[in-house]
């Protein structure tokens, strides 16, 4: 029945989506040369639209915009934004967008639906998935957490996730590995993500499933604890998002998928290297709804450097536990919606 009301939901949105999508007309103009010279530079660049959430991994896309990365590779990168990881997936299907940037199971629900999907790359992040508690608890480790549901199995500590979202399955992992059971807790299932960060921040829930920065500002802050991360619970390289476009986009216009991932790379370069600067970049286009010192802390904290090349193994491990859960019908390999021949070209 939750597999049937999932994919009902995730159907309708794809049959809502518009079709297809167009630029607005040009026109030529007299008004001098200067003006004349800025709209034929514009015009050289290929237009596309980006969709995306809010999640510290999707940094390379927005700095790769404000620091004119995308442009350097020929792009003129429109981004979308979506609350919901939903209506990222559905704006894809129905072409409304050309990249999606999205939880890595959100293509898997698409192609079970039917979409000719291809997940071309890592949105560029590691680790930055974060399971955090209310600091009142004292509860600092999954470990930690397992002793209070045994020392309080008449207390259920309220938890905000999405369902069928990474942010639902790093729980799942996390509780199985520990020996905890869910039915422990009581889950609440969120649409959007930043309605999840206020619940947390006034108290309507104990325990919050969710991305850097939102998660960094509540640790910095002292009101929340770690209790692990998807760096923790699946490997150091598994992603949070990916970056996928439909199959005809990657067959028809492969230079223009590697020049997206080229503009990435390019960001993640600066992110890499001068933190500051990126934090910079990504105020003047008020990306998050942090302060800069939390951006930085969020940056600096993560496992390791910023790449886009997923690890597939530990990807498909979570694949087979949606199926256990029945949220898909059937076993889609990782391997048939990843492709990440370009990326690793680039980073080899």
């Amino acid at each position: 029945m939750l597999r049937k009301q999932i994919l009902a939901i995730t159907a309708s949105s794809f049959l809502f989506a518009a079709c297809t999508t167009s630029g607005a007309p040009t026109s030529e103009s007299d008004s001098g040369t200067a003006a004349s010279t800025a709209v034929a530079s514009e015009a050289e660049l290929i237009p596309v639209k980006a969709g995306h959430l809010v999640a510290l991994d999707m940094a390379p896309l927005f700095v790769g915009v404000e620091s004119g990365c995308f442009a350097e590779a020929g792009l003129a990168v429109e981004t979308v934004l979506f609350t919901n990881p939903g209506d990222n997936n559905a704006a894809l299907a129905g072409g409304q967008i050309d990249f999606s940037t999205n939880p890595f199971t959100l293509p898997f629900f698409a192609a079970n639906s039917g979409v000719p999907i291809k997940t071309v790359a890592a949105a560029g992040g590691w680790g930055v998935m974060q399971v955090i508690v209310n600091s009142e608890y004292g509860v600092e480790s999954i470990s930690d957490l397992s002793t209070f549901v045994d020392e309080n199995p008449d207390e259920k500590l309220k938890i905000a996730t999405l369902r069928g979202d990474t942010l639902e399955l790093i729980l799942v992992d996390a509780f199985e590995n520990a020996g905890i059971s869910p039915d422990a807790f009581e889950m609440l299932y969120f649409d959007d993500l930043l309605a999840m960060v206020d619940a947390f921040r006034v108290g309507e829930v104990d325990i919050l499933s969710h991305i850097k920065p939102y998660t960094t500002q509540f640790v910095a802050s002292g009101e929340a604890a770690v209790l692990t991360d998807n760096a923790e619970v699946w490997s150091p390289t598994t992603p949070n998002t990916v970056v996928s476009v439909l199959d005809k986009t990657l067959a028809e216009r492969p230079e223009v998928v590697e020049s997206y991932i080229q503009g990435l790379h390019c960001a993640a370069e600066i992110i890499n290297s001068e933190p500051e600067e990126a934090v910079s970049l990504l105020t003047e286009g008020n990306y998050y709804r942090v302060e800069d010192d939390v951006l930085l802390t969020a940056f600096t904290s993560q496992p390791s450097p910023i790449t886009f090349t997923p690890d597939l193994e530990t990807v498909q491990t979570v694949v087979d536990k949606m199926v256990e859960l029945d949220y898909i019908e059937a076993d889609v390999p990782a391997k048939d919606i990843f492709d990440v021949t370009l990326v690793k070209g680039l980073e080899e």
